[in-house]
């Protein structure tokens, strides 16, 4: 009777206290985090130097430096977007290297002084390159854990940063056949990175190339509010990637226009047969129009699950007549914005740049983008 007795006073007197207690309720009704406040509009990659570049020592150190951060930051962009390659940040035996992490320590350090929020992207993986036909990340145990283990790292050595200020971005344009791959491993990475960091603002794209026709089939974590959601955008391909080397529609060197029809059919037609077919597979007509129609996927699962949107690339080489380049970032300027879309654009001083491969200022652009001139 004396046992029943206290136990019946324990339990009321639990259940009070949970009844009672704001805080204690919440959380026996949640294990839900709370949201960082993590504000973003526009900002600008920062290619070419620790991702896809052989500069080392000096060169390397001299490419990007504080006077550039604050640069940016007085032109109007809230934030950059650095990209890190595993070659560049560790030796072939898994070891950090030193000097490296020290160049990308110093700059979040000079975003923080200049008040530009950060998104540090893991680009290319010796696993994975998105343009390379093998890709043993998708088939490797070994290289999946390496992997996780670049996140341990980067997670250990940028945790100090604060929440509000830093986000990391778990891979860069995942190209798998089966879109299941590349769920499964965000699962596992961003269990990787919560482990360390429950809070850390994490940004996850589609599969094939951060495609916005893919995102339907990205598995978003549940309840987890610190998710961003990206994609990349650089259609039509045939003005973006005009004469780009590294495409299947290089050799195509005739006219190019937007908006409207980007290659007219006399173009092609006495072109030789595989550059025309090449030409003919991609997006011949596109306008304002077809850019908001081909957000529509993002926004919808961003909707559903009630994260931000961003779009991490966007941009046009400079090959592609001015007038044509220049209305087309106007218009995805428009219809990001229009759509609460924060977004970086490709690039600062590579070859879609705002500033030229003669480290000329493209002013024209630059009022296009953050409505300034510098």
């Amino acid at each position: 009777m004396v046992a029943k007795l206290l136990f019946s006073i324990l339990f009321f007197t639990g259940l009070f206290f949970v009844q009672g207690n704001p805080a204690a309720m919440a959380q026996t009704q949640s294990s839900k985090p709370a949201a960082i406040d993590f504000p973003i509009k526009r900002g600008i990659n920062i290619s070419h130097w620790l991702s896809q570049s052989t500069k080392r020592g000096t060169e390397r150190k001299e490419y990007f430096t504080k006077k550039d951060v604050a640069y940016l930051a007085g032109l109007g962009f809230d934030h950059l977007r650095i990209p890190v390659d595993e070659e560049q940040l560790w030796t072939a035996d898994g070891k950090k290297d030193q000097e490296a992490f020290g160049l990308l320590h110093q700059a979040l350090e000079w975003c923080q002084q200049n008040k530009l929020k950060a998104i540090v992207d893991l680009h290319i993986l010796r696993s994975h390159h998105f343009n390379e036909k093998e890709k043993p990340l998708w088939t490797q145990p070994a290289a999946q854990e390496r992997f996780f283990q670049c996140w341990r790292d980067l997670s250990a050595e940028l945790k100090k940063y604060p929440a509000t200020s830093l986000a990391y971005e778990l891979m860069n344009e995942p190209v798998a056949d089966d879109p299941e791959d590349w769920n499964k491993l965000v699962e596992k990475a961003v269990a990787v990175v919560r482990a360390q960091e429950p809070e850390r603002k994490i940004v996850i794209g589609s599969n094939r190339w951060q495609s916005a026709d893919t995102f339907d089939q990205l598995r978003v974590p549940s309840n987890d509010p610190n998710i961003i959601l990206s994609f990349h955008m650089y259609e039509p391909f045939l003005l973006t990637h005009h004469q780009a080397s590294w495409t299947d529609i290089k050799a195509y060197k005739g006219p190019v226009n937007y908006p409207g029809q980007i290659v007219k059919k006399e173009d092609i037609k006495n072109l030789p047969e595989p550059v025309a077919k090449a030409v003919s597979s991609k997006k011949l007509y596109y306008t304002k129009e077809d850019i908001e129609a081909h957000f529509q996927k993002p926004l919808a699962v961003a909707k559903k699950y009630n994260l931000p949107l961003y779009c991490g690339e966007w941009g046009c080489l400079a090959t592609v007549p001015e007038k044509a380049r220049l209305q087309w970032y106007t218009d995805m300027k428009s219809v990001l914005e229009k759509h609460n879309i924060a977004w970086a654009t490709w690039d600062y001083k590579g070859s879609f740049g705002i500033v030229d491969q003669k480290q000329t200022e493209q002013k024209e652009m630059i009022r296009i983008l953050v409505g300034t001139q510098k």
